[in-house]
């Protein structure tokens, strides 16, 4: 099992000058620290006009810095949007963050799963996926031709090459954001790595791992020639102190990211409010304060607890075949001390019992070559995104941006 960060890059109001600065410090110092341990990757968001949820609208440049500080950890796109971005672009960023990474370039691609952000870059919720598939098809060629060229319905790219070409070749390995369930079944069938941005039980993962490996092996349908990347991970909530009751203390903002993609994720089009409108940290204090039982049955999720507490739920995990665990530790407003005594503790008392697994890899070779057939597990009993003990919140009703 491979163990990976996740940054939204969150920065709940009140906001004050140099508050950002320090943000993006603290996340770079925590990657550093995250390298030295031993995590194998790190994933940061792309998302535009998400005031409080995320202030992350350069991934790439932030990789690039990250770069630069680390030695080994993988530096993943969770995701690139290739709906607001041209496919150029993206190849042109992808390469660079490999040549300066010296290899170690992830590329998560998506969609984008809002009005609020694709409404500026001239897309919409009824297009989106049709981009997609076309910016995947652009793109893959500029990775390794001369000189390529496209002509679709939503890109003309006339005949170029595209320069620098990445270390890794054809390509660095290729994910696919799946924000909701059924997306991962999709991510196989393209041959994507699935970046689960879900936080369900184990019994979820282990029907959707069944449903992902069953669609990348019996029902490929490539969107263009590229090499294939079987491969699960999902993300959880994450804080590991010395009790559980410490670690829930210090998890605050777990329950602050669910209760955020909760209050806009029932809005149609997942439209924001316009700018400056809303509080969401006021937001959800109101919430806790009304809801108290509801906030600690949502920090009993995740991977938040004791070294031993997290243990036995990694122990459930590691027998659905998940291959990377994502941990969300920087959210709301955990502190930056917490999130790296947090980073430690978990290395040196929850890793290494699960970083050689020679049984999941034989279990996942037999997968890939046929030798084992899956079970096609019904997964319609497990499409909530958020599992069980999720925050629960009524839909933003607020005025929208246009």
């Amino acid at each position: 099992m491979k163990f990976g960060i996740f940054y939204e890059l969150q920065l709940p109001r009140p906001w004050q000058d140099g508050d950002e600065l320090k943000l993006y410090q603290d996340a770079l110092t925590q990657l550093e620290t995250a390298d030295r341990l031993g995590y194998d990757y790190a994933w940061v968001v792309e998302h535009h006009f998400l005031e409080e949820y995320s202030h992350s609208p350069a991934p790439e440049s932030f990789l690039a810095a990250a770069s630069q500080r680390t030695k080994d950890i993988r530096l993943g796109h969770g995701i690139f949007q290739l709906t607001t971005n041209h496919p150029a672009r993206v190849a042109e960023k992808i390469a660079v963050l490999d040549l300066l990474s010296r290899g170690r370039c992830e590329f998560g691609m998506g969609e984008s799963a809002s009005i609020t952000e694709l409404t500026p870059f001239g897309r919409d919720m009824e297009t989106k996926r049709e981009v997609f598939e076309e910016a995947v098809a652009a793109i893959f060629p500029m990775f390794s031709k001369v000189g390529t060229e496209h002509h679709g319905k939503y890109f003309d790219i006339p005949l170029r090459n595209v320069v620098p070409k990445p270390v890794q070749k054809p390509h660095p390995p290729l994910w696919m954001a799946c924000s909701q369930l059924p997306t991962i079944e999709r991510a196989g069938q393209h041959g994507f790595g699935a970046l689960g941005f879900q936080f369900v039980s184990a019994d979820a993962a282990h029907a959707w791992v069944h449903a992902y490996y069953n669609a990348i092996t019996k029902r490929l349908k490539k969107l263009a020639d590229y090499e294939t990347n079987p491969n699960m991970a999902l993300v959880s909530f994450f804080m590991c102190a010395k009790t559980d009751e410490e670690a829930r203390a210090r998890a605050d903002g777990a329950t602050f990211f669910q209760f955020a993609l909760r209050f806009y994720g029932a809005s149609q089009n997942r439209q924001r409010p316009a700018p400056g409108t809303v509080n969401m940290w006021d937001e959800y204090n109101k919430w806790k304060r009304d809801n108290p039982e509801a906030q600690e049955a949502a920090l009993r999720g995740g991977l938040i607890g004791s070294p031993e507490t997290i243990r036995k739920k990694l122990r459930r995990f590691r027998t659905s075949h998940i291959d990377q665990v994502i941990l969300l530790n920087q959210a709301g407003k955990n502190s930056h001390e917490h999130i790296c005594e947090s980073l430690e503790l978990f290395a040196k008392e929850v890793m290494p019992e699960f970083e050689h697994d020679p049984e999941h890899e034989a279990w996942k070779q037999g997968v890939m070559s046929g030798a084992i057939k899956l079970e096609e597990i019904d997964t319609q009993a497990f499409t909530d995104r958020y599992g069980k003990l999720a925050v629960s919140v009524a839909p933003a009703k607020v005025a929208a941006a246009g």
